[in-house]
């Protein structure tokens, strides 16, 4: 008896991982399929795509696709204009963020924990729930139809950027804080000197994510931008879509290949690091 369970025993541990590895490789494959049938639609001749049954390999192989659709829309402008809403965007998150954590981790008075709280809760909050107030705050100060709008909010209003700050400086020694009060320094000195080189693998890993979501928003510039010079890649997408495309999916899939490709290229570069971040920063979580 005690045979066979040890052997059955043995078994199940030998067969475990087998299985996990084999659903975590077929998930990743669901994931990653639309992408791979994306790439290779946008290679693929529009005759290809009209034949029956459609075949998932592009012959003949095309380039066509990608140089009709950066030809066809302003691309490059829309790419100017995602990046450097993106830079602006990412350079405030991090700075406010940093501010706004370590005051939140490190700086106690009556009612932090409540309001740490309060704040956070409003990540729940739907996007299209403030909608019309951010509209209606966006025409007030005469900002619709600005970059400003996408970049001002982005700024001061990320409750996850502060919450993953606060983590990573509650993960911090707090000893190094308390030497550095010893010499004599102040808050502010504390925070540039001491806290902020410490958070450097924190920043990037926000930094990045920041990234990605002021590229991908699509929500708040369709509906406060009406300028074409001022559309976003999202915008311009949305639009070749609607204008140029028609049912040329080929040309759908290239001009959405052209949209995708620096941010994945951004992630793969750098999703060691988020990852990394990411784990990290529960460290100290209280």
């Amino acid at each position: 008896m005690t045979s066979e369970a040890t052997m059955s025993r043995r078994s199940s541990l030998r067969w475990g991982p087998i299985v996990m590895h084999a659903g975590l490789i077929i998930a990743a494959l669901a994931m990653v399929f639309p992408f791979i049938w994306m790439v290779l639609t946008s290679v693929k001749t529009l005759g290809q795509l009209l034949n029956a049954p459609l075949s998932l390999l592009p012959d003949p192989f095309t380039w066509d696709n990608y140089i009709n659709s950066w030809n066809a829309v302003a691309f490059p402008l829309a790419y100017w204009n995602s990046a450097y809403i993106a830079v602006l965007s990412v350079v405030g998150t991090l700075i406010t963020s940093a501010m706004a954590g370590y005051a939140f981790a490190r700086i106690k008075f009556r009612g932090s924990g409540v309001l740490f709280v309060i704040f956070l809760a409003t990540q729940m909050i739907p996007k299209q729930v403030t909608l019309i107030p951010t509209y209606v705050v966006m025409s007030t100060l005469g900002w619709v139809d600005s970059h400003l709008s996408l970049i001002v909010p982005a700024m001061l209003v990320n409750p996850f950027a502060v919450f993953l700050m606060r983590q990573f400086i509650l993960s911090l020694p707090i000893e190094l804080e308390e030497a550095a009060l010893i010499d004599g320094c102040g808050r502010l000195r504390i925070f540039f000197s001491v806290i902020l080189p410490n958070l450097r693998p924190g920043l990037s890993a926000l930094a990045i994510i920041t990234a990605l979501d002021a590229w991908n928003n699509f929500l708040l510039p369709l509906v406060l931008l009406n300028s074409p010079e001022l559309f976003t890649v999202p915008l311009l997408l949305s639009q070749f879509q609607g204008q140029y495309a028609g049912v040329n999916y080929g040309l759908i899939m290239a001009a959405s290949a052209l949209s995708t490709i620096p941010m994945l290229l951004v992630f793969i570069v750098a999703q060691r690091q988020i990852l990394n971040s990411m784990a990290s920063s529960g460290l100290g979580g209280k």
